[in-house]
Parts: structure tokens; C-alpha cells; sequence
């Protein structure tokens, strides 16, 4: 079991103050504070607690070995994104909760694991119901309740209601496989509701869901921007707007989170923003200027703009004056994808996800172990590098206790913080054991330097791939020492059956009680699967 999460952290204030709007956050939060006094409302968190501005920039497809400070000989420059890590703290044991990004995205907006909800495999598409319940809790809801004012800018695949015109709110029956039949009966002048404005995000800019997934259409809060009126489409055609182009989405996102720095500088409240891009997934369209910059191939290059975008957010910063009050994260969703062309890259020399196999949607740590750098000044040691083991899952838990934030008994279930270890005070990791998923919902767990895999084969797309390969004869699960095995190429699972008991009693246990923080059990939403059947042997070829 992890260890439980103290949700405050006594005596931590902001010991030396940068700007007035320190002081009057403050004043705000205690006025807040005596305001719920007054009406017998507990309040949420404490007064106390450091406020720096946040920014959690989420990549989406870029793999650990695609960023030079995590791989020395990679061949695809990010000076941007080492700059973070050379004036903050690398995070060499990081991991998603899922090697594909919706389940990903919910697990760090919730501090609760995915498959505590409906979704046990697979991703959202473009007209899903939403994901998050109305009502959780949320990094952005817990942020704003501690004064911060709140922003979402960018790919959101969480699902949301879009309106239709009937009255009715749009579902893709959670198959976004097919064409959605009403895609053109959405109000696309209506209001979105249960999307980030209902889960604690004052802003909102950005795309519905992958941009190989329609609409596509920009939101601004619960609008869009202009109505869909053509079918356009990489991949999966649908509706979209006139003047929509792929290519602009990065740029665009970039620009609406420069001018929200920018707007938001001087303020007397800290922000927070949620930066989740479009790349380097497919489609994969770097601008002219950055095409043909690697001289690798074209998903180099939209790593490249990629990184640009990251430079671009540390200039605001810089340009503002505030560089030293922010607290700066880059981090990706999972591991690079085969649609970057895995072959050309390793024909130059690089390898996408450093020494780890697989990578997106697999199982194994090239599908979930990502690029996790943090940056603040004057609290994290530059140039410092740890190997505690983290999820993303636990920034909303880290979120509060570096702002003095209370969570409440039934939020965010499974986030520890890991704030001692980022100030360079732990001994110990904060966690021992971390769950992941594959594409296809199965499971793997950490016990320490140990990871059990509760499957044969990936579990994603690599070999041997799940109802292509012949796994029948393979082991039924995975055991390895990745102190000892990092590429994961030797499975111990005959030889270490009592570490195999423990482990899936463990993992058993983890779903069972509905959290892995200390508190009462909870329910999961659904029924959890623990051991998936084996995929049908693949048919012979005549």
C-alpha cells in the first residue's frame, strides 16, 4: 500500500514575498476563511501555504528519450524543455497512469486512477460524454478554492455535453471508432456543459479531443469559436469550421497561454494554468518554419516546435518578471507512438524512448515511464535529479500541500504528495507502488524496483501485440528487476512465485478498497477487472 498523504503542511507560509499580491491572496483566504466561520462553512484549506503561480505543461505522444536531458545522445534538440530541467529537478521514475491519454489526463486532473471509472481500455473521442463527474475534485477546483484563478488551454479529451439541437446532448455511445451519425446535429452556437468550466477552470481555450478526432472547431469556455459548416479530417473526417486548420492548433494554444501570462502578471491572485497540447501527436504538422529543421524526419520537427512552445511560456515569464514565483512543470501523457516512424529515428540514431521498451499504448515502460521535469526557483535545487519513484497522479496532492489545501475524504483517492522529495527533504520516496495500464486495460504494478505485469505480451501495439502475436505460449504475466533490468528483457515470473502472490494481492487490494490513501474504503464506479482474458489466437494465413 502507498503511503498516506498529509493533507496539510504545518507551519508553511511564503517566507519572503516577491510581489503585493502575496499579501492580498492572502487577506483574500482569510477572508474567505472567516467568511466560512460566519456561515458555518468549513473551510476548504488553510490560509497559510505558498502561492506561486503553476503551470502543468502536458505534451502529448513525446517520449522519454525525446528530451536531451533525459538522453544523452538524442538527436532531436529541446534546449527549452533542459533548461527546466537544468533549473529544477528531474524526475527519472515518473509515470502516467496509462500508456494512452484520456486515462492519463483524468489521473492528473483528479489524483484518482482511471480505471476507478467507466473507462477500463482505450481513449475518448471527440463527442464523448464527459469522463469527470460533476462534483469531483479537481487540481483546478481545489486551486481555485485556494485563490487561484484557473486555466485550461488546450486538447481536452475528457469528454464534455455537446448540445444538440434537438435539446438532447451529443454520445458517441464510447466508441469514437465510427462516425458519430449526429455529429452535424450539434448546436455549435450552444452551451458546452460538465466540461472544465463545471470542474473548477475559469478559462478554457482549446479542441474537444485529439486532432484526429472530430470536431474540430476551437472552444472559448463553453462556445465555440465559430460553427462547424465543412467536413475536414486527418484520419477521421467530421464536422469543423471554415478556416480550422491542424497545422494552427499548436501556435494558437501557444498564443492564448502567452496572453494569458501576459493578462495575468500583475494580478493580485496567483494562476494556475493546465497547458495540454496537441503534439507531438498525428497529426503530425509542424509549421513551415519548424519542417525540415531536425534533420531527422517530420516528428522531430514537431518536437522541435514542441519545445519552442515550452521556450515560449519561459520567455513570459521572464518577460513579466515572475519566473521566479512560478512553479513550472513539462511532462507528456506517454511514450512516443508508432506514428512517429520509430524505424527513421533509430536509423539516425535516436532512440525515442531512451533505453525503456515498448512505448505508447504498451504495458511495458516505454508506454507510461515519461519526461517529469519541475522548476522553482528558489525552492528546487537546479540542476538536481531524483529516482523516487512519482506519478503525475500525485501533483494535485503536492498541489496541496505547497499551498496549505485540505482534500477532502473522498478526492483524490490515489495522489500522495511529493513535495519533500522536490525540495530535496526526503529520504524516501513518498510511494512505493504505482499502477499503470496499457491501451488495452492491462495491468502493471511496482512494488519498489519490481514490476509485475498481469498480462503476456504489451498489452498495446509492440510485440508481441495482443490478438496479432501467438501469446499462447508465453507466460501468463510478467515479473522484472528494473534495477537490474531496466529494458525489461528478462520475466523472473517462474522464479519468484511468493513476489508474484504479494504483488497481485496487492494490486487486488488497491481496487478492492477504492483509494490507496489513507481513509474509509470507497467504491469504484464500476467493476474492475483485474486479470483480462488472453486475446484469441491470431488465424493462420493461407
Amino acid at each position: 500500500m502507498l503511503q498516506p498523504f498529509a493533507p496539510t503542511l504545518p507551519g508553511c507560509h511564503r517566507s519572503s514575498p516577491l510581489r503585493l499580491r502575496s499579501s492580498i491572496a492572502t487577506l483574500a483566504l482569510a477572508a474567505v476563511a472567516i467568511l466560512a466561520v460566519l456561515t458555518g462553512t468549513p473551510p476548504v484549506g488553510a490560509a497559510g501555504g505558498d502561492h506561486p503561480n503553476i503551470i502543468f505543461i502536458l505534451a502529448d505522444d513525446q517520449g522519454f528519450g525525446d528530451v536531451g536531458a533525459l538522453n544523452p545522445d538524442s538527436k532531436i534538440p529541446t534546449p527549452n524543455i533542459d533548461r527546466i530541467a537544468n533549473e529544477g529537478m528531474i524526475f527519472g521514475d515518473a509515470h502516467t497512469s496509462s500508456s494512452v491519454c484520456t486515462p492519463t489526463r483524468y489521473s492528473v486532473l483528479t489524483g484518482r486512477y482511471h480505471w476507478r471509472t467507466h473507462l477500463q481500455k482505450g481513449v475518448l473521442g471527440g463527442f464523448s460524454k464527459p469522463l469527470i463527474s460533476p462534483g469531483r475534485l479537481t487540481i483546478a477546483s481545489l486551486l481555485k478554492r485556494q485563490g487561484y484563478t484557473t486555466a485550461g488551454i488546450g486538447k481536452w479529451h475528457l469528454g464534455w455535453d455537446w448540445p444538440l439541437k434537438d435539446g438532447g446532448t451529443a454520445d458517441d455511445g464510447g466508441d469514437f471508432s465510427k462516425p458519430y451519425a449526429k455529429g452535424w446535429d450539434v448546436d455549435y452556437e450552444g452551451e458546452i456543459q460538465n466540461g472544465p468550466n463545471d470542474l473548477g477552470f475559469d478559462y478554457f481555450f482549446g479542441i474537444s479531443a485529439s486532432l484526429d478526432m472530430p470536431p474540430y472547431v476551437y472552444v472559448r469556455n463553453r462556445v465555440p469559436v465559430q460553427k462547424a459548416t465543412v467536413t475536414k479530417g486527418f484520419n477521421r473526417k467530421g464536422p469543423a469550421a471554415a478556416d480550422f486548420e491542424a497545422v494552427d492548433v499548436l501556435p494558437k494554444i501557444t498564443d492564448e497561454t502567452v496572453r494569458f501570462i501576459n493578462d495575468h502578471a500583475d494580478a493580485p491572485q496567483p494562476f494556475f494554468i493546465y497547458f495540454p497540447l496537441n503534439a507531438p501527436h498525428t497529426p503530425i504538422v509542424p509549421t513551415d518554419q519548424w519542417r525540415g529543421k531536425s534533420g531527422v524526419n517530420v516528428y522531430a520537427d514537431f518536437t522541435m516546435q514542441v519545445d519552442a512552445t515550452v521556450g515560449k511560456v519561459l520567455d513570459a515569464l521572464d518577460a513579466n518578471g515572475i519566473a521566479d514565483e512560478t512553479l513550472i512543470v513539462f511532462t507528456t501523457d506517454n511514450g512516443c507512438s508508432p506514428a512517429a516512424k520509430i524505424g527513421e529515428l533509430e536509423a539516425a540514431g535516436h532512440d525515442q524512448n531512451y533505453i525503456y521498451r515498448g512505448h505508447k499504448a504498451d504495458i511495458y515502460e516505454g508506454g507510461h515511464r515519461v519526461p517529469f521535469v519541475v522548476r522553482w526557483p528558489g525552492k528546487v535545487k537546479p540542476g538536481s535529479r531524483t529516482e523516487h519513484l512519482v506519478g503525475q497522479i500525485d501533483f494535485l496532492a503536492t498541489a496541496a500541500e505547497i499551498t496549505g489545501a485540505t482534500i477532502p475524504a473522498d478526492g483524490a483517492e490515489d495522489s500522495v504528495s511529493f513535495l519533500p522529495t522536490l525540495l530535496g527533504k526526503a529520504d524516501q520516496p513518498a510511494r512505493n507502488s504505482i499502477i499503470s495500464q496499457s491501451i488495452g486495460g492491462q495491468f502493471a504494478i511496482r512494488d519498489g524496483q519490481w514490476k509485475l505485469c498481469v498480462c503476456p505480451g504489451s498489452g498495446g501495439w509492440s510485440r508481441p501485440r495482443p490478438g496479432r502475436d501467438d501469446m499462447t505460449d508465453l507466460p501468463p504475466m510478467q515479473l522484472y528487476d528494473l534495477a537490474s533490468d531496466p529494458g525489461e528483457e528478462n520475466n523472473l515470473i517462474a522464479l519468484h512465485p511468493d513476489r508474484v502472490a504479494s504483488m497481485m494481492a496487492m494490486l487486488r487490494q488497491t481496487i478492492d478498497d477504492g483509494r490507496t490513501t489513507a481513509g474509509q474504503k470507497l467504491e469504484n464506479d464500476v467493476d474492475v477487472v483485474m486479470v483480462k482474458p488472453l486475446p484469441p489466437k491470431p488465424r493462420a494465413k493461407r
